[in-house]
């Protein structure tokens, strides 16, 4: 018993370094898109848009791991392979469905969404990222 709580104990730990690692690169690709310290924005600026982003952005990847974790079979390793690939494919995903929203909508997304007045184009980008969030997971399993 003692044996295989460790071990379920150790991936726990693998899992959730593992996710952590997948959301901060889906924050650090988001910085990546939007002008400006995404962190600075919403930490010091205390910006709703560019905070609506985040979190809907961390929301989306957290249900695609999630859901990447719960269908992971066969080995531990095996299970974390999976993770990280569903993780990119729905950081990819993410990322290209905020590039086609920006090329439909009027003006730059990026600028509307770190913007200091609230914008309901935020609102529009944190429901992309959710549902893409659920697609990816959905696919998953």
């Amino acid at each position: 018993m003692l044996i295989e709580l460790l071990g379920e104990t150790v991936a726990v730990l693998a899992y959730g370094i593992l996710g952590i690692l997948l959301l901060a690169l889906g924050v650090a690709v988001l910085d990546w898109l939007t002008p400006g310290r995404i962190a600075h924005l919403v930490w010091e600026k205390r910006n709703r848009n560019a905070a609506l982003l985040v979190a809907s952005n961390v929301v989306g990847l957290g249900i695609v791991v999630t859901a990447a974790i719960w269908a992971s079979e066969g080995s531990l390793l095996d299970g974390l392979l999976q993770t990280v690939v569903y993780g990119l494919v729905g950081i990819v995903l993410m990322t290209g469905a905020f590039l086609l929203l920006d090329l439909l909508t009027p003006g730059r997304l990026g600028l509307l969404l770190v913007d200091e007045k609230p914008h309901p184009a935020a609102w529009v980008s944190a429901a992309l990222h959710v549902v893409i969030g659920a697609v990816v997971a959905l696919a998953v399993m």
